[in-house]
C-alpha cells in the first residue's frame, strides 16, 4: 500500500480524497493556486504546495509542477480527483516516467477512452452498439460537413479529449457547422489543453444512463450497477439518481455486461464509467468512457455500500477486487443534487463572491461531500460547483421526498446557488414519475424559472405588521407566547448591507 499520495486537485472532490487515504492510514499532500490559498480542502492534507497562479493553465493542469511537487513531497502516487488532468494522458505518463504510481488507468488505456472516437472504434469492434459518426477526429471543415450531411441533421460536436459537457454543440442546421466546431474546438482547448473534436448524430430526447465499472490488475472485472444521468443543463448533469427509473432487471443486466465488455476491450483498469444514451425504444448505444471518478460516485456508494475511491486506491496499489458481481447489490434508492453558484434566473452566470452564512442539512439518509465554509470567497477561476447534496431513502418516492426537504434546509447567503432550481425539479410531476429525458429542463422551463412579480411595499408592510401581532385564540386559558424559530438572518448576528446597520 502507498505511504503518501499527493491529491491533484481542489474542493470537495479533493477533500474526498484525503478522508478516504486517512482511513487507509496514508499521509497526504495538497496542491492549491493563489486563488485557493484559503480552500477548505488545504486543512484536510498533511502538507500542502503552492503551484502557481489562479489561472488553471498555471496550476492545476501544470503537469511538471504537479510532478515536482510530488517529488519534493516524497509522494508514491497521485490521485488526480475529476476534472483538470484526471483523463489527461500524458499526465499519467509523466507520472510513469517519473515512477510516481497515477491513481487511474495506464497512460495507454487513457490515450484510448480519452480519446472519444477511437474509443467509438474499439467498442464497435466488439459488437456494443455505437452512435453512427465519424471514425477520426479532423481539423477539416469539408469532412465535418461530409459526416454531418451522410448521418443527418441534428448532429452533436464533441471534444475529442475530456468530458463534462465541455465542448459539445447540437448542431441542427448547415448554416450553425462552422461556429459550433469553432467554439467546441475553443472550449476544449480551454478545458483539456486539446481542441480536436468530432461529430455524431444527435439522437433527439434520449436518456443518459452510466455504468460503474472497477476493473484490477489481475483482470477481475465488475460493474456496480447504474445511474440515471438525464437531468441536465447544457450538457452538464446536475441530478443523478440509482437505480434508474428507466431499467427493468434484463435491460440493466445486459448494459452492465456491455460495460464490463468495453473496459475489457480498452485493456482499462481502475475505476472508470462507461456511458450509454437510451432512445425511447430502450435501445442503448454507446457512449463514451469517463476514465476516472465521477462526481455523482456517491449514490453509487450509498446503494452499494462500496468506497469507489478507496478502491481506487487499493487497485492502483496492486491489490485484487475482493467482490463478485453476483455480491453487488443495490440496496434503496439515491438521488445526488449538485449546488452550483450561479444565477438560474440570469441565464445560470456564475456567482463568485463571499459566502456570508452558511447552514447545512443534516438528518438520516443525508450527506453531503462539500467544500465551501461561511468567510470563503468563491473564486471566477474554476467550475462554480460548491458542494453535492445526496440522499437515500428505501424507494425513489422517500428518496425524492428527503431531497426536497434537506434542499429546503440548505442555506447559502451572500451569492447566488441554484438551490432554489434544484428544489423545483424535485417538485415537478414528470421528475416525479421518472418520466424524463435530457431536454427536461427545456422542457419544463416555465415551472422551474417562475416569473416573479413586486409585491406593493403596502401589503409587505402589513405581513411585517400581522408577523409582530399574530392573534392567539381567546379562551385558550394559557398566557400568550411568541414564535421565537430562530432564522439565518437572526443566526447572523449584526450584519449590514451597503453600510447600513440591520
Amino acid at each position: 500500500m502507498f505511504n503518501k499520495i499527493l491529491i491533484a486537485n481542489r474542493g470537495e472532490i479533493a477533500i474526498r480524497v484525503a478522508r478516504a487515504c486517512r482511513e487507509l492510514g496514508i499521509a497526504t499532500v495538497g496542491v492549491y493556486s493563489n486563488a485557493d490559498l484559503r480552500s477548505s480542502h488545504l486543512k484536510f492534507v498533511d502538507e500542502a504546495f503552492c503551484i502557481g497562479e489562479s489561472a488553471p493553465q498555471q496550476s492545476y493542469l501544470n503537469i511538471q509542477k504537479i510532478i515536482d511537487v510530488a517529488k519534493k513531497a516524497s509522494a508514491v502516487a497521485i490521485h488526480p480527483g475529476y476534472g483538470f488532468l484526471a483523463e489527461n494522458a500524458r499526465f499519467a505518463e509523466a507520472c510513469e516516467k517519473a515512477k510516481i504510481a497515477f491513481i487511474g488507468p495506464s497512460s495507454k488505456a487513457l490515450m484510448l477512452v480519452g480519446d472519444k472516437v477511437a474509443s467509438r472504434n474499439t467498442v464497435k469492434a466488439v459488437g456494443v452498439p455505437i452512435i453512427p459518426g465519424m471514425e477520426c477526429a479532423s481539423t477539416n471543415m469539408r469532412t465535418f460537413a461530409t459526416m454531418a450531411e451522410k448521418v443527418g441533421y441534428p448532429v452533436i460536436v464533441k471534444a475529442s479529449m475530456g468530458g463534462g459537457g465541455k465542448g459539445m454543440r447540437i448542431v441542427r442546421t448547415p448554416k450553425e457547422l462552422r461556429e459550433s466546431i469553432a467554439a467546441g474546438q475553443s472550449e476544449a482547448k480551454s478545458a483539456f489543453g486539446d481542441e480536436t473534436v468530432y461529430l455524431e448524430k444527435y439522437i433527439e430526447k434520449p436518456r443518459h444512463i452510466e455504468f460503474q465499472v472497477l476493473r484490477d490488475m489481475h483482470g477481475n472485472v465488475i460493474h456496480l450497477f447504474e445511474r440515471e444521468c438525464s437531468i441536465q443543463r447544457r450538457h452538464q448533469k446536475i441530478i443523478e439518481e440509482t437505480p434508474s427509473p428507466a431499467l427493468n432487471d434484463e435491460l440493466r443486466r445486459k448494459m452492465g455486461e456491455a460495460a464490463k465488455q468495453v473496459i475489457v476491450a480498452a485493456d482499462y483498469t481502475n475505476a472508470g464509467t462507461v456511458e450509454f444514451l437510451l432512445d425511447e425504444d430502450l435501445r442503448f448505444y454507446f457512449l463514451e468512457v469517463n476514465a476516472r471518478v465521477q462526481v455523482e460516485h456517491p449514490i453509487t456508494e450509498m446503494v452499494t455500500g462500496v468506497d469507489l475511491v478507496r478502491q481506487q486506491i487499493m487497485i492502483a496499489a496492486g491489490e485484487k477486487i475482493k467482490l463478485a458481481q453476483e455480491a453487488v447489490q443495490q440496496r434503496g434508492h439515491a438521488i445526488e443534487s449538485r449546488i452550483y453558484a450561479e444565477d438560474p434566473e440570469n441565464n445560470f452566470m456564475p456567482s463568485p463572491g463571499k459566502i456570508l452564512f452558511l447552514q447545512e442539512p443534516s438528518g438520516p439518509g443525508v450527506r453531503i461531500d462539500s467544500g465551501i465554509y461561511a468567510g470563503w470567497d468563491v473564486p471566477t477561476h474554476y467550475d462554480p460547483i460548491l458542494s453535492k447534496l445526496i440522499t437515500w431513502a428505501e424507494n425513489r418516492k422517500m428518496s425524492i421526498t428527503r431531497m426536497n426537504h434537506v434542499l429546503k434546509n440548505y442555506v447559502i447567503l451572500g451569492i447566488k446557488t441554484n438551490i432554489g432550481f434544484l428544489k423545483r425539479i424535485m417538485e415537478t410531476p414528470t421528475f416525479g414519475r421518472g418520466d424524463y429525458h435530457t431536454h427536461f429542463i427545456d422542457e419544463h422551463e416555465d415551472e422551474l424559472l417562475p416569473t416573479h412579480t413586486t409585491l406593493p411595499c403596502a401589503l409587505i408592510a402589513q405581513a411585517l405588521l400581522l408577523q409582530e401581532k399574530r392573534i392567539v385564540p381567546s379562551g385558550a386559558g394559557l398566557e400568550a407566547k411568541r414564535h421565537t424559530e430562530m432564522t439565518p438572518w437572526q443566526e447572523l448576528g449584526h450584519w449590514e448591507i451597503c453600510g447600513e446597520k440591520i
